[in-house]
């Protein structure tokens, strides 16, 4: 007897019912939490070298820098000097807000300024270079009521301290 092979015609279907099941959960579920995964980014500037400008008309009513020392904040207009020096507190943590409100005040004073510069030490953490940057940068304001938050000096320079004189003088 002999054998004939058959030729099968038979069509093979493809059952993609599962994987159409886990297509219709996923894709709600990772576009949900693709929400969750914004990053926040400053446009932060290296200091501008405008400390001394050769036309005495075009010189800036202040530029302002924030020394980060770590017994204290210094504010200082590049042009004229140091206009304030804000202590830590008792606890020894720096002030911002005694800080911030300095701040607020050198605004109302000069509107149009919005640049200011972070010098720190090289040891000044990160976390208080980034607190720092947060309490120049915005001010809360009451408008019909609502606190909104309007900005402070958003055009951040950041850069390298110089040496604390205070802990110069000391330690000689």
């Amino acid at each position: 007897m002999r054998f004939r092979k058959r030729e099968r015609d038979d069509e093979v279907e493809l059952n993609i019912t599962a994987f159409l099941n886990l297509m219709v959960v996923l894709i709600p579920f990772l576009l949900l939490n693709a929400v969750f995964a914004q990053v926040s980014v400053l446009q932060l500037n290296l200091p501008s070298d405008n400390a001394a400008p050769s036309d005495p008309d075009s010189q800036r009513p202040l530029v302002l820098e924030v020394l980060i020392y770590q017994d204290r904040f210094e504010v200082i207009d590049r042009q004229s000097g140091p206009l304030k020096i804000v202590p830590n507190t008792e606890d020894g943590a720096h002030d911002r807000d005694a800080l911030h409100t300095f701040l607020v005040q050198v605004k109302e004073q000069f509107p149009d300024i919005t640049d200011i510069t972070l010098l720190c030490e090289d040891d000044t953490s990160y976390e208080l270079l980034v607190q720092t940057m947060d309490t120049v940068r915005l001010r809360n304001v009451t408008l019909n009521g609502q606190r909104i938050k309007r900005e402070l000096f958003p055009d951040i320079g950041i850069g390298s301290a110089p040496p604390d004189a205070r802990r110069a003088g000391g330690a000689s």
